[in-house]
């Protein structure tokens, strides 16, 4: 299932909080059929019990739940969310494990909606595909990791061999950069590297790296980055009738099954930049973004890292409903041609 993709695109940031689209599923319909809590649909970590074995209702809705994440890190259901009361506090309750039955390990979500101190409604946020009547055993509960694993989802990230643009002009595999190091940036020229960080994970859903092939965006070679890393492309011609030269583009939502693909198995490296202030770089030759550092990815930096104030390039984020899904990347290529 190469199309699943938990974390769905929403509107700009239109100020200090961070706004994310979820793609989670009601309790009621990842039901326990077998184990100490049968007939139970999806709980908090308090009420769930190891072991246990889950199936997905064949019936089961896939929910868009918008969140807003302001800086403190508190998190509430956004204006004009598809579902869920807008204004009700969400808890980011725990991480779950679970074990399908050929012994692949896939994790989820558990999010709590709050009213009047009150749980209103519990979702869960796959980070991997689940299939409808299939086994999943409950065997692990991590009340701290969910923050942490939500953040790494969302942060913009290159895989292990990325060739960065120095101010030099240099390339220079992602892996070997330093803090310190100069890196060649769209709007303010050479900037030094103020963090770099990797984590290795399962390539999977959430994680699972997207290819674009070398050529396709007048790439150098093959440009490998996690699905929610936007792309910043100058439009000479505006194919994708924005009103606007000037374009961010998710690479998920390019995914055409071809020339843009998704790769899963295994493990993958994934390593993020963190400058003074979001940038735009040049990876393979490709106008990619920097990590942003806001309320939502946080959780994946160091602690005490700076937020980023908001700039200009922000607001050019193009919506998957603008972009047709069989042509999308052809379109920007052609908007982005020399002519």
């Amino acid at each position: 299932m190469t199309d699943f993709h938990p974390l769905r695109p929403a509107s700009a940031p239109g100020g200090p909080a961070a706004i994310q689209s979820l793609r989670v599923v009601p309790a009621a319909a990842f039901v326990v059929t077998l184990g100490a809590a049968r007939g139970d649909g999806l709980g908090i970590a308090d009420d769930l019990v190891l072991d246990d074995i889950y199936q997905l209702s064949p019936e089961a809705p896939h929910l868009d739940l918008v969140a807003a994440i302001a800086p403190d890190g508190r998190i509430a259901i956004a204006d004009g969310s598809p579902t869920g009361q807008p204004g009700h506090r969400l808890h980011l309750d725990c991480c779950l494990t679970l074990a399908e039955p050929d012994g692949h390990l896939i994790e989820m979500l558990v999010l709590v909606e709050v009213e009047d101190d009150a749980v209103a409604e519990i979702y869960g946020l796959p980070l991997a595909p689940l299939m409808p009547k299939r086994d999943y055993r409950l065997v692990g509960i991590d009340r701290h990791a969910a923050t942490r694993r939500l953040a790494q989802a969302a942060s913009a990230s290159f895989v292990r061999g990325t060739r960065i643009t120095m101010a030099s002009g240099e390339q220079v595999p992602v892996e070997a950069l330093r803090v310190g190091d100069r890196v060649l940036t769209r709007d303010d020229g050479p900037q030094p590297i103020r963090w770099i960080g990797c984590c290795t994970l399962r390539a999977i859903g959430a994680f699972a790296p997207v290819v674009i092939r070398k050529g396709v965006l007048h790439n150098a070679h093959d440009l490998v980055l996690a699905p929610d890393h936007r792309i910043f492309v100058w439009q000479r011609q505006d194919w994708l009738g924005t009103g606007r030269a000037e374009v961010l583009v998710k690479v998920r939502h390019l995914v055409n099954g071809d020339t843009v693909y998704v790769r899963e198995g295994g493990h993958v490296d994934y390593f993020q930049i963190v400058f003074d202030d979001h940038q735009i770089i040049f990876a393979e030759g490709i106008a990619a973004e920097s990590v942003i550092v806001d309320s939502l990815t946080r959780a994946a930096l160091p602690e005490n890292t700076p937020p980023h104030a908001p700039r200009r390039h922000l607001r050019y984020e193009v919506t998957e409903s603008l972009l047709p899904r069989a042509e999308a990347v052809e379109l920007l290529r052609r908007a982005s041609a020399a002519r």
